[in-house]
């Protein structure tokens, strides 16, 4: 009990006359108040309420999901097998320089603190999304249910669920800010999302329905981090900087960018 409040009914048991007004709880106006971290707003989704359940054994689903990832074991040494072995790091820094062709621009955390920042903020809040999900539906991941090659050890993935796939929600997340930011780059960054979630299936180590279910989940924590005062006062930041960075006429080589595109346009399933 606050303190406070302890000893103004104390002093009201004795019998003391005390202006109702002092006694009275002390409200912090909101705009005072903290805001909410990014995380703690996203938090709040029922993530094993908004998700549809992951495919059960012997349904069509649970069945289309094993002959994808049976089928895609033939990309292993392939230009999309490289790829998907470079989004495996998701870490800022490199989970930036991975959309930079889709900006048209590098991307380079160092440079734009505020932005990377932003994708933190927006990283963090997908992660804490994902794990009651996970948790309620406890959904192997493919390589346990059948035999093939990965493109990332399997040794602590094995210890962990397969939906819905956090780095799926994770890249659908960022490239969603990203598109809010530049909507003129909207087009190629989505496109850029898509293929950094289709990366889990050509790995192995995510069953294409969680890969899915990652798309609808980052998009529901983008939705959700809109309400956060702190969140959106990032947003503004980032806007402002990146904009200043990409009128300095940073550009990214044509040829290199131009063969991603089409490596990543057609889905690998």
């Amino acid at each position: 009990m606050n303190t406070f409040l302890a000893a103004c009914r104390r002093a009201v048991g004795m019998g003391l006359l005390l202006p109702l007004a002092a006694c009275a709880p002390v409200q912090t106006p909101a705009s005072q108040r903290p805001p909410a971290s990014a995380g703690s707003v996203a938090a709040s989704l029922q993530t094993a309420e908004l998700l549809p359940a992951a495919p059960k054994a012997g349904t069509p689903r649970y069945e289309a999901d094993r002959q994808v990832f049976l089928a895609t074991r033939k990309l292993q040494d392939s230009p999309r097998w490289t790829l998907a072995q470079q989004d495996v790091d998701y870490a800022t820094p490199k989970l930036m320089a991975d959309f930079s062709c889709a900006m048209g621009t590098p991307l380079d955390a160092a440079a734009l603190p505020r932005l990377a920042a932003l994708v933190d903020d927006t990283s963090n809040a997908a992660d804490a999304s994902t794990s009651p999900a996970k948790k309620a539906n406890q959904r192997q991941r493919p390589f346990l249910i059948d035999q093939g090659a990965t493109c990332q050890s399997t040794e602590r993935l094995a210890k962990s669920f397969d939906y819905p796939s956090g780095h799926a929600t994770r890249g659908w997340a960022v490239g969603l800010v990203l598109a809010e930011l530049a909507p003129d780059r909207a087009t190629d960054l989505l496109l850029r999302s898509r293929a950094f979630a289709d990366s889990r299936v050509v790995c192995g180590v995510h069953n294409l329905s969680a890969v899915e279910a990652g798309a609808m989940n980052g998009a529901a924590v983008v939705a959700v981090l809109h309400a956060s005062p702190a969140f959106q006062s990032s947003l503004a930041a980032a806007k402002q900087e990146l904009n200043a960075y990409r009128a300095a006429n940073h550009s990214m080589p044509t040829a290199q960018c131009s063969a991603q595109k089409a490596l990543i346009e057609p889905t690998p399933y």
